[in-house]
């Protein structure tokens, strides 16, 4: 299981995230949501093990994962929202190094790498160094870093980003896979649609608090709306949606 118990974190005297708390059983898939600013990106900083909380703690299977950062990273996967990568390396040299510092064995890290990129449909491009990737091939290549090592914990923030179509729902369909293994799944996302698909539970950040916690059928169920974005709607945004696209496009046509 893994647990956040109390989070906090501050950036000088300015809250990022205030006593945030969940518990994820294996095979659960949490989707995080919230405004720019809500303290999305450092909740994940905090649970990927690259940011030290100011307050609480983050266990897995009971222990807290400061008193191991190294070993609690071998069994996570981290798929981060900007793609940095060494783009003068191709797409296979990128994995392999990966791999390699994985410390997986080199013919199980050469049948996985072929397959990663079999699948995502890379293979015309392993000699083309990643600087004449898309931002789509590029993202492709992230998320098959971070599963290179088959880990029991996958966090991904926002790793739809420009993705096409088909990869996009092939993601979808793979984050279900992987909780139905026993998998634990962290889904940060500004896609409503994407984290009410797949997410089994969900947490609304707003300001660096929770407002809401629960699965998405009962948050809908309890505001008696129809759907997440809905939901969304009413405990975060203060602002008319449709009255501000209404202005916006006034102002268009403005003479």
């Amino acid at each position: 299981m893994l647990e956040a118990r109390g989070l906090t974190k501050y950036y000088a005297a300015i809250p990022a995230v205030r006593d945030l708390s969940f518990r994820l059983q294996p095979g659960g898939i949490l989707g995080l949501l919230g405004p720019n600013g809500s303290g999305k990106s450092t909740t994940v900083s905090i649970l990927a093990g690259l940011l030290e909380p100011s307050g609480g703690h983050v266990l897995l299977d009971g222990a807290d994962i400061s008193d191991n950062l190294c070993e609690y990273k071998a069994k996570a996967g981290y798929v981060p929202e900007e793609s940095v990568l060494y783009t003068y390396l191709t797409g296979p040299e990128y994995l392999s190094l990966v791999g390699n510092l994985r410390g997986l064995d080199p013919g199980v890290l050469r049948e996985r790498i072929d397959g990663f990129l079999t699948l995502f449909n890379l293979q015309d491009d392993v000699e083309a160094p990643m600087s004449a990737y898309s931002k789509g091939m590029r993202q492709k290549i992230l998320i098959a870093a971070a599963l290179l090592h088959n880990p029991r914990v996958v966090i991904l923030d926002e790793p739809n980003s420009g993705l096409d179509v088909t990869t996009t729902l092939v993601l979808r369909s793979l984050v279900r896979a992987l909780a139905s293994e026993g998998r634990m799944i962290i889904y940060s996302s500004h896609l409503l649609e994407v984290i009410e698909q797949t997410a089994t539970d969900v947490i609304i950040l707003h300001d660096g608090r929770v407002v809401a916690h629960d699965s998405v059928e009962h948050l809908r169920s309890l505001t008696a709306l129809a759907s997440l974005e809905e939901v969304f709607r009413t405990l975060v945004i203060a602002t008319d949606i449709d009255g501000m696209a209404r202005d916006l496009v006034s102002v268009m046509k403005h003479t």
